[in-house]
């Protein structure tokens, strides 16, 4: 793993990528862009890559093209490569898997969170579960805050269970970009993260997504 990424970061990105990366830079017109990691072998119905690879939030123009390198030596990171063997076994080299890397406009979260169409645990196709914390998702991904939890019923639409949890610290943008730990002061920490108005609003665009795919 130490080698193959040595071996990437050391070697000089090809020019046409890295003029291309900058013009479409450009066109957003972003001072900070999140550099996202995506497996093309991503999420299938035995493996879920999310997680697996690294994004860099609040990412400024100073550091795009270096923080595009680091997505592609994420792919071999003794966490990546453990997770191949894992799931491909001794077909681990015959499996043909790159990374894409997604440059996008970065929102500088007031709250984030994490959706699932159908409940993870229970696995009631009637039920979708919402996670929400203040402010950057990254903090709700990486395990590093608890979030709150909402449990909705899709027929009849109504909130059957609120788990709500005192937030303590965040992570938001740094005045110079990437991410920073911040204290959250009890009164805004303390209360639900979402209303309920908030929590039915995002459920219809839950079952919406999930009535585009048909599929979970």
């Amino acid at each position: 793993s130490e080698k193959i990424k040595v071996l990437i970061m050391g070697a000089n990105m090809p020019a046409v990528i890295a003029k291309e990366i900058k013009s479409q830079f450009s066109i957003l017109g972003a001072k900070f862009v999140a550099v996202r990691s995506s497996a093309t072998a991503e999420d299938s119905a035995s493996a879920a890559w999310a997680g697996q690879l690294e994004s860099y939030l609040n990412t400024t123009e100073k550091d795009l093209l270096e923080n595009v390198k680091k997505c592609w030596a994420s792919l071999f990171t003794p966490r990546a490569i453990f997770y191949r063997f894992e799931k491909f076994g001794d077909r681990t080299h015959l499996q043909k898997i790159s990374v894409a890397v997604v440059v996008q406009k970065m929102v500088d979260s007031e709250k984030s969170g994490i959706a699932f169409s159908v409940h993870p645990v229970t696995q009631d196709y009637n039920q979708l579960i919402i996670e929400a914390g203040l402010g950057l998702g990254e903090a709700i991904v990486s395990g590093q805050i608890t979030p709150d939890s909402y449990v909705v019923e899709k027929v009849p639409r109504r909130i059957l269970d609120k788990n709500v949890v005192t937030q303590t610290r965040g992570m938001f943008r740094g005045k110079a970009g990437g991410s920073e730990w911040h204290d959250v002061l009890k009164e805004h920490g303390e209360p639900p993260t979402l209303s309920d108005s908030q929590i039915l609003e995002l459920s219809d665009l839950i079952l919406r997504i999930e009535s585009h795919y048909v599929f979970p």
